[in-house]
């Protein structure tokens, strides 16, 4: 990672193209393009210790949203951060971490590699914290701030009740678009997200909410359920579920792929968004949404 600059705040204002830069912030350190900072952007946040169900919809939320022209915005945490900003390289689009401390006391240093490829493609690391100044607990709180601020909407995706995701959601209230992803009642991983709901922000399925509640005029892709050429076992696994939900036995039956094959390219149909898992053992193919996503602006 090269050194980072700092930049004051009315460039940040300028590279958002007049849409503010609304925090206290008199600028920030930043490594790497300010560009994506001119699209709509959506900040997609939530907890560290991240289920492989939040982190399949961070990844999937922030691929959609970076195909139909979104930035992605967030705090290059682990668990739902990481997964957010992982589909946005996937996507080819544009993503934007905020540090808690300085560039070079980096944290968490898991998430160097990951730093490092966000600007190779395009995107920044930003820090309110000068490069040598370290990462201390308190100073994540304002770094939730400036994610905020350099968003044009938030999603929360699996939130307990006190966290990091839901202070965020906090610094966005009565400016932007609050959204958060549903759980399981009695799931602690989801109660932040059931209170924001409850508490009026608005619902959030898929990409095509986001957009709406962006204003934007967009077409969110289709997930894509149509295997690669040169993948057999994928195509195998789709041909089979082609009748019906399958438990995992009849489908490696079915399919004549070995189970530890199948496991393996289920997991990519998952975050491909092609296949989806009911319940423990069983799968069935996604069907392609028919509701339209043209949107008013």
């Amino acid at each position: 990672m090269r050194d980072p600059i700092f930049v004051p705040r009315e460039r940040l204002e300028s590279a958002r193209e007049g849409r503010g830069f609304a925090a206290a912030a008199s600028g920030l350190w930043v490594c790497g393009s300010l560009e994506g900072l001119a699209r709509p952007c959506v900040a997609i946040v939530g907890t560290r210790a991240a289920t492989g169900y939040g982190r399949r919809l961070a990844h999937r939320f922030a691929a959609d949203l970076g195909r139909s022209g979104c930035g992605i915005v967030s705090g290059l945490a682990l668990g739902i951060d990481a997964a957010a900003h992982e589909g946005a390289l996937e996507a080819g689009a544009p993503t934007i971490g905020v540090l808690g401390g300085g560039h070079h006391r980096f944290f968490p240093r898991r998430n160097r590699t990951l730093a490092d490829r966000m600007i190779a493609g395009g995107g920044a690391v930003l820090s309110p914290y000068p490069p040598e100044h370290d990462a201390f607990p308190q100073q994540f709180l304002q770094r939730n701030g400036i994610v905020a601020a350099l968003a044009d909407a938030v999603v929360v995706i699996e939130a307990p009740a006190r966290s990091g995701a839901i202070n965020t959601a906090g610094w966005a209230a009565g400016r932007i678009p609050v959204l958060a992803v549903p759980g399981d009642v009695d799931r602690k991983h989801v109660a932040g997200c059931l209170a924001l709901i409850r508490d009026g922000a608005t619902l959030a399925r898929d990409a095509a909410d986001v957009l709406e509640a962006l204003g934007r005029l967009s077409l969110v892709p289709a997930p894509c359920i149509a295997p690669a050429s040169d993948d057999p076992v994928s195509a195998a696994l789709l041909a089979a579920l082609d009748s019906g939900a399958l438990e995992f036995d009849e489908l490696v039956t079915v399919s004549g792929v070995e189970p530890a094959a199948a496991l393996a390219a289920l997991s990519l149909l998952e975050l491909d968004g092609a296949v989806e898992s009911r319940g423990a053992t069983r799968y069935a193919r996604v069907v392609a949404p028919s509701r339209g996503e043209e949107l008013l602006r």
